[in-house]
C-alpha cells in the first residue's frame, strides 16, 4: 500500500499540534483525518476507518486511554495501528496504553523526520503479518489468519490486534514454550518496551473471550499452546 492509499487520523485536543502533525504527514503523501477529541475520533474512525490512529492521552471528556479502548471495539478497526504520541513518559502510563490495544507508544517532542521514520517501520512490521494465509484448526476452535478472526462453535469471537496476534502465534506451534522476550520481539517489536504485566493481561483476556484452559503459563519462562 502506498502513503496515497492510506489513512491517518491525528487525535490531540491542541490544535497547533494537529496542524503541525497533518503538514509533516501530509508532505509525505498521507491522507490526513484530524479530530479534537475522543469522541470526534471515534466518529472519524467508524466513518473513514484509517489505517493509523496517533492519539494523545491528555484530552478533556474522554481521555486517550479511554478513546483506544472504544476504537478496538469499532468493527473493521482491529486491524489498525494506534500510536499513542504523548509526553507523558511514565511506564504506568505506557503500560496502560498497551493494555488499551495500542501499537506503539512514542513520547513528545520527536522531531518530524523521526516520527515518519517510526510510522513506516510499523507499517512494515505488521504488514508483514497479514501474509500469512490459511487457517490453524485446532480441537476448539479455528484461527483465520485471513480475516483476523477466531471461530468457535459457529461463532466469531472478537479479539483485539495484540491478542489476536498472541494467540496466533502460540497455536501456531502447539506445544512449542514461547519466551517472554521471543512474545516482546515478534508482536511488539524489538523497539518497544512493554512490561510483564502487559503480556500478562494479554493473555487472561485471550482466555476469558476464547474460553481455552489450553494456554499453559510457563513460571519464569513464557507461555505455550497445549495440544492433547
Amino acid at each position: 500500500m502506498e502513503n496515497k492509499d492510506t489513512i491517518i487520523l491525528l487525535v490531540d485536543d491542541e490544535a497547533d499540534i494537529l496542524e503541525f502533525l497533518g503538514y509533516n504527514l501530509a508532505k509525505e503523501g498521507f491522507q490526513i483525518l484530524k479530530a479534537r477529541n475522543g469522541q470526534k475520533a471515534l466518529e472519524q474512525a467508524s466513518a473513514h476507518k484509517p489505517h493509523l490512529i496517533i492519539l494523545d492521552i491528555m484530552m478533556p471528556g474522554l481521555d486517550g486511554i479511554e478513546t483506544c479502548n472504544q476504537l478496538r471495539k469499532i468493527p473493521g478497526m482491529q486491524n489498525s495501528l494506534i500510536v499513542f504520541l504523548t509526553a507523558r513518559g511514565e511506564d504506568y502510563s505506557q503500560i496502560a496504553g498497551f493494555e488499551a490495544g495500542a501499537d506503539d507508544y512514542i513520547t513528545k517532542p520527536i522531531k518530524p523526520k523521526v516520527l515518519i521514520s517510526r510510522i513506516q517501520a510499523l507499517f512494515r512490521r505488521f504488514r508483514q503479518i497479514p501474509e500469512i494465509s490459511g487457517k490453524i484448526i485446532t480441537k476448539e476452535f479455528i484461527v483465520d489468519q485471513e480475516q483476523y478472526r477466531i471461530m468457535k462453535n459457529d461463532e466469531e469471537i472478537i479479539l483485539a490486534r495484540k491478542e489476536f496476534e498472541i494467540l496466533q502465534l502460540l497455536v501456531s506451534r502447539p506445544n512449542k514454550v514461547f519466551t517472554r522476550e521471543d512474545i516482546f520481539t515478534r508482536i511488539w517489536g524489538e523497539n518497544v518496551i512493554v512490561g510483564d504485566r502487559t503480556i500478562d493481561v494479554h493473555i487472561r483476556r485471550i482466555r476469558e473471550k476464547v474460553g481455552t484452559d489450553h494456554i499453559r503459563t510457563i513460571k519464569g519462562v513464557g507461555y505455550k499452546y497445549e495440544e492433547e
